[in-house]
């Protein structure tokens, strides 16, 4: 069935700069192989329900194996029927907001 879903998978008491540690998360759901899309707060990985969360799982015990406490914060949209609803759900905004940019430019 197909999945999307939004997670963050971060470090906790490790210090205040988390980049290295969620650098390495996001190469893990990159390798996967899974549609996905990484933005300041969440990434979003699409796909099948038992693959996107071996994904999850993988990335977490990335952190987790190497003794850092991981916090996941995880939405799931499984919607029968769907596919592509990582870009499509987006799309249909933009058309309703007559095709306005996503990420206006402040001048």
């Amino acid at each position: 069935m197909n999945t999307l879903i939004a997670v963050s998978i971060a470090p906790i008491g490790i210090g205040e700069e988390l980049a290295a540690e969620v650098a390495e998360v996001v190469k893990v759901i990159r390798a996967s192989g899974l549609p996905n899309r990484t933005t300041s707060m969440f990434t979003e990985i699409e796909g099948p329900w038992d693959e996107v969360m071996q994904v999850v799982k993988a990335a977490t015990f990335g952190l987790a194996k190497k003794g850092i406490r991981t916090e996941v914060v995880l939405k799931a949209d499984v919607r029968p029927g769907f596919t592509n609803m990582m870009t499509a759900k987006v799309d249909k905004i933009n058309k309703l907001l007559g095709g306005e940019n996503e990420h206006p430019q402040k001048v």
